[in-house]
């Protein structure tokens, strides 16, 4: 199951108390009070780590709460603070306050750490409240509360690439045929449930990596098919390209499927729409695709969109196509999220 955004509660961890406590040894008269301050809580830490690729574990626990700190002792000792919780996400994460979205932090690096419930200071002991003119304080503060609060972690993939269409376009086919990833592939719709990345090799020294999204439907902007939920994962992405499905048999109009797809993307996000894109037509191998590829080919120069004629299973046209990736790649700047 492929989890991408969740509610998780986080509390840092209690301060222990401080000590009310008085030194008494043989001969030291007049010891003097000597209790320790408490320790203080632990935090809870989220930590971006590329071995994570969805947030499915916080799926089966939502309450995450670190280690109080101990309590002051005699002999002014203080108390042990407590533990860190650090709780592993994909990179990608964006972290914001349930409660009205505050924006918390946003992990793209591998290792990068948040903060997310602080832990609270622990009490002071009766040692710190000696003065000259209260020389045995029996006074003693307690450890604070922890903080705690709900947060809500939205996972957005980190790909160079992201390949849009409608479903059975092939567009795992064309990901499983330029990469090591291996995505479902079958003959009906919405085979691919989750995103899949690849990475991409660009000769010798050069990588991309490319995310192969669900199909696209009418309506999915307003929540239709599967693609809406998906969406998100394409606004870190520096280009877009989209996959268009010249088999006969579907009864389709390539040009018309470009349009449909171009108008969830708008619906979604002005931004996303407008990104660098690169269309491909795909399944040239399939008799009584000529005129639709043409027709493709003659839209697209029309329009100044640079345009290739593909197919995923026999592989033509494919090392044109990520030539053509690469070298638009090292043209375009990263896209930080805009959502």
């Amino acid at each position: 199951m492929f989890v991408d955004e969740i509610d998780v509660f986080v509390k840092g961890g209690d301060g222990g108390a401080g000590c009310i406590s008085f030194r008494r040894e043989k001969y030291v008269p007049r010891g003097g009070p000597d209790g320790g301050d408490g320790g203080n809580g632990g935090n809870v830490i989220l930590e971006a780590d590329p071995a994570i690729t969805t947030l499915l574990d916080f799926h089966y626990q939502r309450h995450y709460t670190a280690e109080r700190g101990q309590h002051g002792q005699g002999a002014n000792k203080q108390g042990r603070s407590g533990v860190d919780t650090v709780l592993r996400v994909p990179l990608g994460t964006m972290v914001s306050e349930r409660d009205g979205r505050l924006p918390l932090g946003d992990l793209t690096e591998r290792g990068q750490r948040l903060t997310v419930a602080s832990g609270a200071r622990g009490g002071r002991g009766n040692a710190r409240f000696a003065t000259s003119t209260n020389r045995a304080p029996r006074r003693a503060d307690l450890g604070r509360a922890g903080e705690e609060h709900w947060i809500h972690l939205e996972l957005k993939l980190l790909a160079d690439v992201g390949v849009v269409g409608f479903p059975n376009a092939g567009k795992s086919t064309l990901v499983s045929r330029l990469s090591a990833a291996k995505p479902k592939i079958a003959d009906y719709p919405f085979t691919t449930l989750e995103p899949t990345l690849g990475i991409v090799r660009v000769g010798d020294d050069r990588t991309f990596v490319i995310a192969d999204l669900p199909g696209l439907i009418p309506g999915a902007a307003l929540g239709k098919g599967l693609g809406h939920r998906f969406l998100r994962h394409t606004e870190r992405t520096r280009l877009l390209v989209h996959l268009i499905d010249l088999d006969p048999s579907t009864g389709r109009d390539p040009l018309a499927d470009y349009q449909v797809i171009q108008d969830e993307l708008r619906a979604f996000s002005e931004e996303l729409a407008a990104r660098p894109q690169i269309v491909a037509a795909n399944k040239v191998e399939l008799p009584g695709t000529t005129e639709q590829r043409a027709a493709v080919g003659r839209f697209c120069a029309a329009r100044g969109l640079p345009f290739h004629a593909i197919s995923a299973v026999t592989g033509e046209g494919l090392p044109a196509l990520v030539h053509e990736i690469g070298r638009r790649l090292a043209k375009e700047p990263w896209v930080p999220a805009g959502r």
